[in-house]
């Protein structure tokens, strides 16, 4: 069973009634995050019961070192985590001396948590019976601002309701954490100084190894009734920690409110004292109070939603589930800052270090490149291309030569920190995305001076090692690919994962075809390219050859290409025959048997159709998924949003919205029984790629868009925008029709099921649908 206790609501994620069972996931759920920092839901006060207390700055991390009991030439030497950092929200409430610990009350109600995604606000209330049998109603309301991503800010109110109270109230910043996937349960923190000025506290720390210095910062403010108190406190201090202690009598059904305003400053933003801006940040914030920084909070939101909003008339968990996946998204990354990227947990979790994955630039681009200004996926590409020389060394470690790049599997800066030999060693296909993500962005956007400037470089750098790591097959007059693992990750050590090898034989042909354009309009730019890259004679000529002797896996006897050689060898059986009490296989099963199984993690032949449609016809599309979709168990996060996809490019719409719905609702349905983890913040992106590219059908094909809409029975209409050659098209699709609006200067040609149609500016065009 997925769980069931998130209210359905259009704009709004709820939750009813305290359960400690549910502590964990709902901290994941109602995380918040601003691109620069994020905390995962924890309460303010104390919580001994089970809690994964979170905390993260973007781009601060430590190199953990990695626990094999073995080792092999190349392997990384440390796997980064994303470290959690100081606790900076922590309020110590104490009611006539008793420690308010929702774990420890005899009886809690009206427990009520909700995240507005409209405005990113986080808010919690409830009433609570303490051991001394105080009866409190407690409020706080809590954001990280997306207008300055250095600031958050905390409203708590608490209310005796059944006497008058003596109300201790403890803030305090605490840099005695440690993260809990630690290697070797060490301490990441160094804390260099704790001070305290007026109402404020400054925990300046940094971090060992790295060396990242960061100050987190409080600065407190009290109210009862609305009229703000001037109480002097005591300073309490230990080696990681400093608190401001305040003693209050509380009048019964009188309000204490505390705000607290805090937040991180880091050296990888800051050149200049980190203290003396926290300083800055907390007079900027008391000017404009709490209810300034919202209003702050909500203009900035608005304009974020006016873009990427999906609306959905008729289907109320959709809808719910969509704007979700496009919030997480927008709250992890801001396109701000070009050295941070995208985690697969963003800021709501520990598993898979915080790091960069290829799921940024297979999954997570075409959403920023249609919802973000052409700057913000520009700077998801020159992340990597800062790293080229990095990804080169990774390829040195492992034995290639003559600056051919291996770009890592897991990074935090360019260096490969993964820590299982199967995926740093053999998941190659990597290199496969990232050049896609170069074609991808220059193909939406039309701007080809980044492929000349800086990504011809990485394409080259792709090339060589494609080059070196193919060899040619005497047997079958081919060049293969031996010892991979595909996007699939439940079939290791593969030879010719038909994924791995066609992306790779298309890397080499757009890289030469890149060559082939420069030289053909600028002799002198070309030569420049050729000798910063060193790209030889000869290693030219070798491409050549190269590209057309690729081989593919193919099955004459079912018409399709196999996943990898030998996939025939196994026991095939669809996925709809094994045990419910097997699934998920990942939990029950052992590895062995898994790797002997036919049963596919997430799509990988049907990668390569996503990726390359207008490479294949209908007719093949359709084998390929009917073979490949059965046998599919879907336990990657990332796989439903790609069969999604190509379901609605079949007219499978009920399969597409299948689909949609287990990509969208992974996490508040828990799908996959692991959200208490963090959120699968990569595949959100899978859902808007569902809807977007899935039902509507949308592509860009020759610098014009393209749309073939479809609609699932249950909705009446949707509706999203997009960004496209710097002015906004606006999309809505109904039973009946889809309506098209440009807001801009200029007139837009669109085909609608390869219909030409041409839109004027701030007009509308309207079409019946028709099904293909």
């Amino acid at each position: 069973m997925n769980q069931n206790y998130i209210i359905a609501d259009n704009w709004k994620i709820i939750e009813e009634g305290f359960d400690v069972s549910r502590v964990e996931s709902s901290e994941s759920i109602f995380s918040i995050a601003n691109g620069a920092m994020g905390q995962r839901a924890n309460f303010e006060e104390d919580y001994s019961g089970q809690t994964l207390q979170g905390s993260y700055i973007g781009g601060v991390y430590y190199p953990d070192k990695t626990k094999v009991g073995w080792w092999k030439n190349g392997y990384p030497e440390y796997f980064a985590k994303v470290l959690n950092a100081p606790n900076w929200i922590g309020i110590q409430i104490r009611i006539e001396n008793e420690i308010l610990d929702l774990n420890n009350c005899p009886k809690i109600t009206d427990f009520r948590r909700e995240l507005n995604m409209k405005n990113g606000v986080l808010k919690r209330s409830f009433t609570a019976i303490m051991k001394n049998k105080i009866e409190i109603l407690v409020s706080s309301t809590r954001f990280l601002s997306i207008d300055d991503d250095e600031i958050g800010a905390i409203k708590y109110e608490i209310t005796p309701l059944n006497q008058n109270a003596r109300i201790s109230c403890i803030p305090f910043l605490d840099g005695g954490i440690k993260n809990k996937d630690s290697n070797w349960d060490e301490k990441f923190w160094k804390i260099n100084s704790l001070s305290s000025l007026n109402q404020s506290a400054f925990l300046e720390a940094e971090t060992y190894k790295t060396k990242f210095k960061i100050c987190s910062y409080m600065n407190n403010d009290f109210f009862i009734d609305e009229k703000k108190q001037n109480l002097a406190y005591k300073e309490i201090k230990d080696d990681c920690k400093i608190a401001h202690h305040y003693d209050f009598n509380i009048q019964k059904k009188s309000t204490l409110k505390i705000i607290k305003i805090g937040g991180y400053i880091s050296t990888i933003r800051n050149t200049k004292k980190t203290v003396e801006i926290a300083k800055k940040k907390i007079s900027i914030s008391s000017k404009l109070g709490f209810e300034g920084l919202l209003k702050l909070q909500i203009n900035a939101w608005s304009k974020i939603w006016d873009i990427s909003d999906i609306k959905i008339d008729g289907d109320i968990k959709a809808q719910q589930a969509i704007r979700f996946n496009i919030f997480q998204l927008n709250q992890t990354y801001s396109g701000k800052h070009a050295d941070l990227n995208i985690g697969p947990k963003g800021f709501t979790g520990e598993k898979y270090g915080g790091s960069t994955y290829w799921d940024t630039e297979a999954y997570c681009l075409p959403f920023y490149l249609a919802t973000k200004p052409k700057s913000v996926a520009k700077n998801l590409l020159q992340y990597r291309y800062n790293h080229l020389q990095k990804a080169i060394d990774n390829a040195i470690k492992l034995g290639f030569e003559n600056g051919a790049a291996l770009y890592p599997m897991v990074t935090m800066n360019g260096e490969e920190c993964h820590n299982e030999w199967e995926i740093t060693f053999e998941e190659i296909h990597r290199n496969g995305a990232i050049a896609y993500a170069i074609y991808n962005y220059q193909k939406y956007t039309g701007d080809k001076s980044y492929l000349k400037e800086k990504g011809i470089f990485v394409l080259i750098a792709i090339s060589k090692f494609w080059l070196q790591r193919f060899n040619f097959s005497e047997q079958k007059k081919k060049y293969v690919l031996l010892g991979v693992t595909g996007p699939n990750e439940y079939e290791n050590n593969i030879n010719n994962n038909f994924y791995t090898n066609y992306i790779a034989k298309w890397c080499i042909e757009y890289t030469l075809q890149t060559l082939n354009s420069i030289k053909n309009n600028d002799q002198k730019d070309y030569k420049k390219i050729i000798d910063k890259s060193v790209l030889t004679k000869s290693e030219v000529e070798k491409l050549h050859s190269m590209k057309d002797l690729i081989y593919l896996p193919f099955s004459k006897k079912y018409n399709v290409y196999l996943q990898q050689d030998d996939f025939l060898e196994k026991d095939i059986y669809p996925a709809s025959k094994i045990d419910k009490k097997d699934l998920p296989i990942n939990q029950n099963w052992s590895w062995d048997r898994i790797l002997r199984s036919p049963f596919i993690k997430q799509a990988d032949t049907l990668q390569t159709f996503y990726f390359f449609e207008d490479h294949f016809s209908k007719k093949e599309l359709k084998l390929h998924y009917d073979f490949y979709e059965p046998l599919t168990v879907h336990e990657s996060s990332l796989s439903p949003c790609i069969h999604s996809v190509l379901a609605a490019s079949l007219g499978k719409v009920d399969d597409a919205y299948k689909f949609y719905l287990r990509t969208s609702r992974l996490d508040l349905d828990d799908y996959n029984k692991e959200v208490k983890e963090g959120l699968h913040i990569t595949s959100m992106a899978g859902t808007w790629i569902s809807i977007v590219e899935g039902f509507a059908g949308m592509r860009v094909k020759e610098n014009n868009l393209f749309f073939a809409p479809k609609i699932p029975k249950k909705w009446k209409s949707y509706t999203f925008n997009i960004l496209f050659r710097e002015q906004i098209l606006r999309v809505s699709i109904s039973q009946s029709s889809t309506t098209f609006q440009v807001d801009g200067k200029n007139s837009m040609d669109l085909y609608v099921n390869n219909k030409e149609y041409v839109i004027k500016p701030n007009s509308e065009l309207k079409i019946a649908n028709i099904l293909v």
